[in-house]
């Protein structure tokens, strides 16, 4: 479990995190996301005891993360850009971190060369950013880790490999209950991967719930009537977003998806549809809900 309780960092007094109250369940995925300067960096560096934070607790299983040797050697951090020893093969770095980290298991080490096949012989910093960061993932996972830290961790994967190392990472969480806490921009990225997600915006939480109840809380209708909308369609819905698009209109509305079904039902359209909504449709339309543009929050 990793609880963050009133976490603030700053920097030259100007806060980079601010307030942060965070829990993540063991064994589950946490996607974090928000704009560059956002804090998410910030708040990972925390969490992987790179950086100490100047308020508030940080803990995994209940014991504090900075300065703590014992408990970062379960946990492991790929930054955006990773970073290697100088001029080392992949070998070399294999046995610096069977040195590092006590759980290092050699056995999956060979086993995952069958799915990034690189040459353990080769210098890594020859090797393209795509590789240096399946040569990170290879590191990490080999390591057993309890808790995995990742920032951005796909960008200059091919689509191939970035399917790749998300079974890896699925199949960790189900047979070991490692935890996963994923930063990123990508709205996509994290809608196949996490089990819950928050946004941080200029280092305050703004959202945060579970995938599913954010799924399950927005829906899109489309609907028509022959002749004119009813009077009193609309009364009772805690409707996001409405557009008419000829004679059909489609609403986004939050509330229970029986409700909702049952309410149209009540007024017989002549058309009556629920669409599917994207993870990015349903943010767009919840933050503008709490009063934010996403764009200015995510891009």
């Amino acid at each position: 479990m990793i609880e963050c309780k009133q976490v603030t960092k700053l920097y030259e007094k100007k806060e980079a995190v601010h307030d942060l109250n965070i829990a993540i369940a063991t064994g589950s995925i946490f996607g974090l996301l928000g704009s560059n300067g956002a804090g998410k960096t910030t708040f990972l560096k925390m969490l992987a005891g790179i950086l100490e934070q100047d308020a508030g607790d940080i803990q995994i299983d209940q014991q504090p993360v900075f300065e703590n040797t014992q408990l970062k050697n379960r946990c492991v951090f790929i930054p955006d850009t990773p970073y290697f020893l100088s001029n080392y093969t992949i070998l070399q770095m294999a046995h610096f971190y069977s040195r590092m980290y006590s759980d290092w298991n050699e056995a999956r080490f060979t086993q995952l060369q069958e799915v990034f096949q690189l040459p353990i012989h080769s210098k890594i910093h020859r090797l393209s950013k795509g590789m240096q960061r399946q040569v990170a993932f290879w590191l990490a996972l080999s390591t057993m880790p309890d808790v995995l830290i990742l920032d951005e961790p796909f960008d200059g994967l091919d689509p191939v490999m970035r399917q790749n190392v998300r079974q890896l990472l699925i199949q960790d969480v189900a047979e070991r209950e490692m935890t996963i806490v994923i930063s990123s921009h990508n709205l996509r990225e994290i809608e196949d991967l996490a089990d819950h997600v928050a946004i941080l915006h200029q280092g305050r939480i703004i959202l945060e719930k579970e995938l599913d109840d954010l799924k399950a809380d927005v829906h899109k209708v489309q609907f028509a009537f022959k002749d004119k909308i009813p009077t009193g369609l609309y009364r009772g819905l805690h409707i996001l977003h409405k557009e008419k698009r000829g004679s059909v209109v489609i609403c986004i509305i939050k509330g229970n998806e029986e409700g909702i079904t049952d309410h149209f039902h009540l007024y017989q359209p002549d058309i009556f549809d629920m669409l599917p909504l994207t993870l990015e449709e349903i943010f767009i339309y919840e933050m503008g809900d709490v009063g934010y543009a996403i764009q200015n929050v995510l891009d």
